[in-house]
């Protein structure tokens, strides 16, 4: 146990900041008061959100932080394998999976981007790709909280690992 804890490999920066992602796109708020659908698409577009709202404030870093941009995106698309492959989902078809699920997020990707960027509407956005067929009373309250976190996000050195979302 002692050789275990001295070899042990700890997890860098990257996996630390993905970790932070997702246990914060896990939070119960978003299901349980503002409708989220509690679905593994639901569960993605949440990731999703919350890695485009990192890795928008890294993309202020240049050329600087395009690795740790690139890294995080990596790891994203190795965790939905990773998640694929143990739902049952057969070898054959999770690169199809995968390229569906990475056209998905780069298209969600420059929607919320439009949205922010250019003063659009986030709730459209948030209502077109997240409350698909569900009741959207709830989506001005999460997109208020998206304007939020980023305003958040702003204020912390996002690149040093660490990140708090509200």
């Amino acid at each position: 146990m002692i050789l275990k804890r001295l070899f042990a490999r700890r997890p860098d920066k990257v996996e630390i900041l993905y970790g932070a992602i997702v246990a914060a796109a896990r939070q119960e708020k978003f299901y349980a008061e503002w409708g989220v659908p509690d679905t593994v698409d639901g569960r993605f577009d949440m990731i999703s959100l919350h890695l485009f709202l990192v890795l928008d404030r890294l993309k202020e870093g240049g050329a600087a932080t395009q690795d740790l941009r690139q890294r995080l995106t990596d790891i994203f698309f190795a965790d939905m394998d990773r998640s694929l492959r143990e739902m049952g989902v057969g070898d054959l078809s999770v690169g199809k999976k995968v390229r569906r699920m990475a056209e998905a997020f780069y298209g969600r990707v420059t929607a919320y981007a439009a949205a922010l960027e250019q003063g659009g509407d986030v709730e459209a956005v948030l209502r077109r790709n997240i409350f698909v067929d569900q009741p959207t009373q709830n989506v001005a309250a999460l997109a208020n909280w998206v304007r939020v976190a980023r305003t958040n996000l702003n204020s912390q050195d996002v690149a040093q690992g660490e990140v708090v979302f509200t």
